[in-house]
Order: C-alpha cells, then sequence, then structure tokens
C-alpha cells in the first residue's frame, strides 16, 4: 500500500524522525543522511553509492512506498556528482546575496566543525552566509571570491571567466565576524589583524574535493580576504579539448617527446598555464618513464605520477624541490613555476643533463619568455641549448551562441585584420543578453595559443643575443600570434573583437 506523502517524515540529521511546519515531506532527503547513507532520492530515482546502507534503503522505502522508481547504481564518483546535483538548488542550498540572514544572534560557532558546504541547517547567520558565499562561488565556476570591507559595510565579488563580478553589497553585517569567520577556517591568526597572512580552506562540495587558498589584507575599513578557488573534481582536459588546433596539437605533441630540454607556458595568472601542462604529462608514458612534479599548489592527483608540495616556510622552495628531484632517478620533471635564477638555472642544468622539464613563466608571449629567461640571469648559449618549445595563452570569453548579435564590420575593425594579415569576416558577432547567459552575453571561455618551437635558425638567434623583435620575426607568422589567433576567434564569430582586444591587445 502506498503511504501518503502527507504522512511521511523525512529523517533528520541525527537519524530521528521529523516534520517540517506543513507537515509535508521535502523534496530530498537531509544532505547530511542522504551523504552518510550513500542514497540520493530525486522523484522517482534513487541512486545508490558502493556502501549505501539498509538504514538508507529503508527510509526510501519508506517514502516511495509502491510507487514504481529507477533504481541506479553508482561508483563513489558518480555517487558524489548525484549527491552535489540533487542539493545544487532549492532552499537547502539557496546560494543568492543572503538577503533572507539576519545577524541579530550571539554566535560562539566559530569552533564548530567545518561541514560540507551543503550540509548548513542549524548554523549561526555568519557561518551560514560564509558557506552560501563560498558555495556560490564554487558553483558558479568562479576562481577568486573577494570579501571586501568598506565605509558602507561589506561588498562580495566573484571572477568568473576572467571578469569580476558584484553578489553582495549590504551596510548591515558584522564584517570583522565574517572576516574572523574565514581566518579561523583557513587556519590564520584572528588576533593579527596589521600583517598580510595567507593560507588555505580544504572543503568540499557534495563529495567534490575544493582547494581554496586565502589571502588576507589589512586596509583602511578592515581586513580584506581573497579566496582563491580550486575544484580539483573538473579533471584533466585532453589537448583536443583545450582549444588547440589540429596543427597546434601535432607540434605540442612533438616538444613532448623530446627526451630533454625545457618546455614552458607563460601566460598571466588565471591563464590555465598549470592546465595545459598536466595535459602535455597525460603523453607521457607513465609505465616507462618516471615523472616527478613540484607544485605550488598540487592542482590535480595525476596517476603514475610522483607530486610534491612547495612549502618555503620549511624551506622546501621549487628550487630546493628541482634539486631533490634530480636525485630521483626522473625522466620527466615538472616544476610549477620558475621565479628567480635558482629555478632557472637548475631546470636548464637538468634539462642538459638528460631530463625533460616542463614549467610555466610569467611572460606577455611566447618569444618574451626568452628575455625573461635573459633577465633571471641565464646565458644566451645555455638558453639556446635547453629551450625547446614555449606556448602563450590566453582565455577569451565565447559568445553565447543564444544571443549574440551580428553587425556589418566596420571600416576601421576592417583595418585591424588587414593591418594583421587576417582575412576579415563580412560581419563581426556581438554580446547580446538572455536568460541563458544570465545577460552577460558570454557563455565559457575558450584557449587561443601561441606556439614557439626553437628550431635550429631560432637557436643561432638566441645564441647571438638578437633582440625579441627579431626573435619574433623569425618565430611566428602574423596569423600564429595571440593578437592573430585572438582575431581568427572573432572572425569565427566565437568570440566579440571588444573581448579578443580587451585580453591580447593590438600588439603588432
Amino acid at each position: 500500500m502506498t503511504s501518503p506523502k502527507a504522512e511521511i517524515s523525512p529523517l533528520s540529521r541525527d537519524g530521528s524522525v521529523s516534520t517540517d511546519n506543513s507537515g509535508a515531506v521535502s523534496g530530498h532527503l537531509p544532505f547530511a543522511f542522504a551523504q552518510d547513507q550513500q542514497v540520493v532520492l530525486e522523484g522517482a530515482r534513487v541512486t545508490l553509492g558502493p556502501n549505501a546502507t539498509q538504514l538508507g534503503l529503508r527510509e526510501v522505502q519508506r517514502r516511495v512506498g509502491s510507487d514504481p522508481i529507477e533504481v541506479i547504481e553508482a561508483d563513489q564518483i558518480g555517487f558524489d556528482k548525484a549527491l552535489a546535483d540533487a542539493y545544487r538548488d532549492g532552499a537547502h542550498s539557496r546560494a543568492a546575496s543572503g538577503d533572507d540572514i539576519s545577524f541579530d544572534l550571539e554566535e560562539a560557532a566559530f569552533a564548530r566543525r567545518q561541514r560540507d558546504l551543503l550540509d548548513e541547517p542549524g548554523d549561526a547567520p555568519v557561518i551560514q552566509l560564509v558557506n552560501q558565499l563560498l558555495r556560490r562561488a564554487v558553483q558558479s565556476a568562479a576562481s577568486d571570491l573577494h570579501i571586501e570591507p568598506h565605509e558602507g559595510g561589506l561588498r562580495v565579488r566573484m571572477r568568473i571567466d576572467g571578469v569580476l563580478q558584484e553578489v553582495m553589497n549590504r551596510p548591515d553585517v558584522p564584517v570583522r565576524r565574517i572576516v574572523s569567520r574565514l581566518k579561523v577556517m583557513a587556519g590564520l591568526d584572528i588576533a593579527e589583524t596589521r600583517l598580510p597572512q595567507d593560507g588555505r580552506i580544504p572543503l568540499s562540495l557534495g563529495g567534490r574535493v575544493i582547494d581554496t587558498r586565502v589571502s588576507s589584507l589589512p586596509g583602511h575599513y578592515g581586513e580584506r580576504i581573497v579566496l582563491r578557488i580550486l575544484d580539483r573534481s573538473t579533471g584533466l582536459m585532453p589537448l583536443g579539448d583545450l582549444g588547440l588546433s589540429d596543427t597546434q596539437q601535432t607540434l605540442l605533441r612533438r616538444l613532448a617527446a623530446f627526451p630533454n630540454g625545457v618546455i614552458l607556458a607563460t601566460g598571466p595568472t588565471g591563464a590555465g598555464k598549470t592546465t595545459t601542462l598536466y595535459s602535455l604529462l597525460q603523453l607521457a608514458d607513465r609505465d616507462a618513464r618516471n615523472i616527478v612534479t613540484v607544485e605550488d599548489p598540487i592542482e590535480y592527483d595525476l596517476p603514475g605520477v610522483s607530486q610534491s608540495q612547495i612549502n618555503s616556510e620549511i624551506g622546501m622552495t621549487f628550487a630546493a624541490g628541482l634539486r631533490a628531484t634530480l636525485r630521483q632517478d626522473p625522466d620527466v620533471i615538472l616544476v610549477g613555476e620558475i621565479r628567480d635564477t635558482e629555478t632557472a638555472q637548475t631546470a636548464a642544468q637538468a634539462a642538459l643533463t638528460g631530463h625533460l622539464v616542463f614549467s610555466s613563466l610569467h611572460a606577455n608571449s611566447s618569444v618574451g619568455a626568452i628575455v625573461r629567461l635573459r633577465d633571471l640571469g641565464l646565458e644566451n648559449f645555455l638558453i639556446a641549448a635547453t629551450l625547446r618549445g614555449v606556448i602563450a595563452q590566453r582565455l577569451l570569453r565565447k559568445l553565447c551562441p543564444d544571443c549574440r548579435q551580428a553587425q556589418p564590420i566596420s571600416r576601421e575593425d576592417k583595418r585591424l585584420f588587414d593591418r594583421h594579415k587576417i582575412s576579415a569576416p563580412r560581419e563581426t558577432w556581438h554580446p547580446g543578453g538572455c536568460a541563458t547567459c544570465a545577460g552577460t552575453g558570454h557563455a565559457g571561455r575558450m584557449g587561443i595559443f601561441e606556439i614557439t618551437e626553437v628550431t635550429e635558425s631560432l637557436r643561432a638567434a638566441i645564441d647571438r643575443g638578437e633582440s625579441e623583435a627579431a626573435i619574433k620575426s623569425l618565430a611566428l607568422a602574423p596569423s600564429d600570434t595571440l593578437t592573430g589567433q585572438g582575431l581568427q576567434a572573432v572572425a569565427e564569430g566565437r568570440v566579440s573583437l571588444d573581448e579578443a582586444l580587451r585580453v591580447v591587445g593590438d600588439a603588432t
């Protein structure tokens, strides 16, 4: 016999039976119960994890009665994804601006244990707001979350697709308690408000592992907090999904097949350099070659790869970690970043002694990386002997396909294409704004790449100490530069011209 829904009471977080104010059953099992018992109930479908319990199954059976139901058995990864998807929306995981939260309660909740971001009923208002902001940032795929006290209260912004968007600006929030909550979560000293501090917050969202780096900076109206968010569950990407052309993929495979040398990825913070390097590591034979990485932080777990975390406070710098890996009989080494002369020298020496070294470097272009290596103190002959290739990359916001708008190309824009020797389109596309893209006119990002392979002629030019302009004329055709690649994406209707110029500029 089917039990009427009005008579079915959901389990509370401690496992007892409870009802809401109306006596009706909520659409989901309580999150903590679903997570612990490994059962996710959504309407007429239930997803079971590998460790689903009899208690969870009995509660599902009690709720659905004799109604037909679809049962899905999932592995742990599949269950975690189903759990996060089921509790992503609705009242249980509201991720708005926090207007429904009042702050008139006294709280002594800073010592409470940190739970999953989806498991928040009963928390004090400050903790609820912080959890909602973190959850919204993760679910919006934001790369950074900015907590900014000002004279009138607190402003919160998220960087989504490379652009900051305001999500909250309220005068009535307890700024110091919100900042203190974040500092406690990050393991920082809440009594020290005069000095910058750095920490990290390990989080989870429905089973997804989220790593958050936290930076505090004293300001006139209180400490400013910026969180860099890294979702480890996004996984690694094959070369074809990065936005590389077939020609560029072939070139990168050739570079990754070298037995020795240095291959660099350059670009600003957040341009996807590490993702590209990880994708290159996937091309290596992990069974036959010993691959060791030195990273800060370790962004993804790589099966078959030995990964080490940098800790500069105890002397584990990139240079020290790189020297240590050379005693581990490596074939391929990934160094998270070349920041100083010592690391650059050690990487070059590793390449000379028969190792293939991948690393990132802050430079504006692929050829600019050569000048940057010179600035770090490397001799021209050493750069020429060890450098095999450089990848410069940027991320452009793609136009929303549902609302993009076409306009005939202007004379000025056509001259821009002609100056860079790119075939000008008859029309260019511009962002509109619709419900699909939340009114932004953009949906997701795509990568553009400028790849320089160090050929014999280029190696000779580097050894002679040629200028950046001279090396660029030898290494790249106009269509192969970042600007050329951006204009080609504009001509194909994938991005707007304003977006391409915003990211890569108009350098010739």
